[in-house]
């Protein structure tokens, strides 16, 4: 007998979304006039048992990948437990756990513990408007104290999907990043439309406007991404064996909290007692492919 899952249904007359409270407030399905968009799985309960590689999450307090700890930040430990087959942290701790609604399309999650030594709130909203998703992420420290924060969102678009990462620098690979960003170069130069080659796994700092575009030639459609913040990275990757690229905006590099305590480029957020840190995106569709 398949497990029942919650799923709750945003839509307008052109789009829409699926969204699985019980499993991260993430995105199962995103469907625009009918065609599927994200890498969705046969089953709902599918993403529980392989969490990173369908549909589209959310990634709290820290995105991609963080060495396991201990690690002294000021007065506090971050001591983190490996979740990933390379041995890493990767993308927060928030991504299947199970998010309370507190809105029509808005959903929030508390965490204290689990080896991130300041409690905070995560929140996601989602909204359309015409041929717009707009997806709100916020990340709110709820110590006493400045808190690093990262905060992104992981979706998988199955291919063929042609991509342009409109960035003139990358950190290169995401598991052995450079400390300063530097200039793209052969498979890393995704500044004219195409396929995106296989192996790529990086991340691009300080993207122009727009940040990122997608063409599905098949359903003849176009999409502009945008994630408005003064710190946005993306990364990306293909996974040829799932038929899949990721894109994903957030707001630090990877091994963010090493950058952090070393001063370096691409560090996670400082978030005073009582702030939060936003991160808007948005994905307007057209037919003009």
């Amino acid at each position: 007998m398949k497990k029942s899952v919650v799923q709750v249904v945003v839509a307008n007359d052109e789009i829409e979304l699926v969204v699985l409270p019980g499993t991260g407030a993430r995105l199962h399905s995103l469907r625009f006039r009918g065609n599927d968009l994200l890498r969705t799985p046969g089953d709902p309960a599918q993403h529980e048992g392989e969490p990173f590689f369908w549909g589209g999450y959310v990634m709290a307090p820290w995105c991609n990948r963080i060495t396991p700890g201990p690690v002294g930040v000021g007065s506090r430990s971050v001591d983190l437990a490996p979740n990933f087959p390379d041995g890493t942290a990767i993308h927060g701790q928030v991504y299947s756990a199970p998010w309370q609604q507190v809105g029509a399309a808005a959903f929030a999650i508390e965490r204290d513990g689990e080896g991130w030594p300041w409690p905070y709130r995560a929140e996601v909203d989602y909204a359309l408007d015409g041929r717009q998703v707009a997806i709100t992420l916020r990340l709110h420290n709820l110590s006493d104290e400045a808190m690093p924060g990262g905060i992104g969102l992981h979706p998988w678009f199955p291919t063929p999907v042609e991509t342009r990462i409109n960035s003139a620098v990358t950190y290169g690979p995401n598991n052995d990043t450079y400390v300063a960003p530097r200039p793209v170069s052969g498979d890393l130069d995704l500044r004219v439309r195409q396929a995106m080659p296989v192996g790529v796994d990086s991340t691009w700092a300080m993207p122009d406007d727009p940040p990122v575009e997608l063409w599905w030639r098949a359903h003849g459609l176009h999409a502009v991404m945008r994630a408005p913040h003064p710190t946005l990275h993306i990364t990306a990757a293909y996974a040829p064996e799932r038929r899949a690229i990721a894109v994903e905006p957030q707001n630090h590099a990877p091994q963010g909290l090493r950058r952090f305590v070393d001063g370096q480029p691409g560090a996670l957020t400082p978030i005073a007692p009582g702030a939060a840190l936003t991160l808007p995106i948005t994905l307007d569709f057209d037919t003009a492919a």
